[in-house]
């Protein structure tokens, strides 16, 4: 068993101009920082074993400004990347998102589907279970990298969790 908790990582310059990022490198926004900031407090007694966080700029500034001060172990994973929207990255995200349903098996042109998310997200935790057992660990994602969590985990299919409402809350708990 491995308690998991997913942080979203914090507003991103993109996602305050309502662009989908997607692979692109975003920073993070200075509401991102404020945001990191004050998610920081919420940790300070928990026992955590190990942080993962998708190589992308603005997880990567999210552990950072969160775990900093921590000697935890810190993992940074292609896997945990948002979905490759491919020829559509750096367009309107609500557009985006409104064809997400259409690359669930078939891929973004030049990037993804949503099949090719499940399988890396299932090969991180194939390789987290062998190695983290009985741990509690952090991840910082995305929106793709919290579909895996609850395909695999919660047994969510991928066409109800597209069209489920995203809406941030502090610290989404996982058991594995």
């Amino acid at each position: 068993m491995i308690k998991i908790i997913f942080e979203s990582h914090k507003t991103s310059t993109d996602n305050e101009a309502g662009i989908a990022s997607g692979w692109r490198n975003s920073p993070l926004s200075e509401t991102g920082r404020e945001q990191g900031k004050n998610d920081k407090e919420r940790y300070v007694n928990e026992r955590i074993d190990a942080i993962f966080s998708s190589d992308l700029t603005r997880a990567i500034d999210t552990a950072e400004i969160i775990f900093k001060e921590r000697d935890i172990p810190c993992f940074f994973d292609w896997r945990l990347r948002e979905y490759n929207y491919g020829e559509l990255e750096g367009k309107d995200k609500k557009e985006v998102l409104n064809t997400l349903s259409e690359h669930i098996h078939i891929a973004f042109p030049n990037g993804e589907s949503v099949d090719d998310v499940l399988y890396r997200m299932d090969s991180f935790l194939k390789d987290l279970k062998k190695f983290f057992d009985n741990k509690t660990i952090v991840i910082i994602g995305h929106r793709a990298t919290q579909l895996g969590l609850e395909h695999f985990i919660n047994g969510i299919n991928p066409e109800t969790y597209i069209k489920t409402s995203w809406v941030w809350q502090p610290g989404w708990e996982y058991v594995y």
